[in-house]
């Protein structure tokens, strides 16, 4: 039996060989707004934490991090550009600086910073599903595909840092009326 996501990918790759290119509509494009200044931003949250972390688990999560936002921060707008799309405004990168600069109150904490990291990402990937959703271009709905399915893989990763570390946020449970809990 096939695997089901290579299916997928096989089937959207033959649908963008044949696909005219139209021009892309007002959803698509802010879709693709939105979801580059949040990727850029993430880029900012990614750089202050580099600034902030002295944990070398925690450091090498941001890097990746901040090289899958920026890969995508990259293709997207260089996409946008070839299609004509001006780009938006957004924030300017952050000075590198030493963790032992940052007073401890004011300092992210680790768990904070992964946290962070885990909302947006978390974010980024029901955006990816929202803009492959609302696409009707083909080759938009394949990078949506590629964004959303490297978000994923990237957060499998953190989830395993997080739980390693007791940073994962879990809701209570909930047990129906009646049920013994465990």
């Amino acid at each position: 039996m096939p695997n089901p996501f290579e299916a997928f990918w096989n089937t959207l790759k033959t649908m963008t060989d044949n696909d005219p290119k139209l021009p892309l509509h007002v959803g698509e494009v802010m879709a693709f707004w939105t979801y580059l200044t949040a990727i850029k931003e993430m880029l900012r949250y990614e750089e202050v934490g580099l600034n902030s972390t002295t944990d070398d688990e925690v450091h090498e999560m941001l890097n990746d991090a901040y090289k899958l936002c920026d890969s995508q921060s990259d293709r997207l707008e260089t996409f946008l550009i070839k299609e004509g799309i001006p780009l938006p405004e957004l924030s300017s990168p952050k000075p590198n600086s030493s963790p032992k600069d940052i007073p401890p109150g004011v300092k992210i904490t680790d768990n904070e910073l992964a946290n962070g990291v885990s909302i947006k990402i978390a974010v980024a990937i029901v955006e990816c599903a929202t803009g492959q959703a609302q696409s009707t271009r083909s080759d938009v709905g394949m990078i949506w595909a590629e964004f959303q399915s490297e978000m994923l893989t990237f957060s499998a990763t953190l989830k395993s840092l997080m739980r390693k570390r007791g940073w994962l946020k879990i809701p209570p449970y909930y047990y129906p009326s009646g049920e013994k809990k465990s």
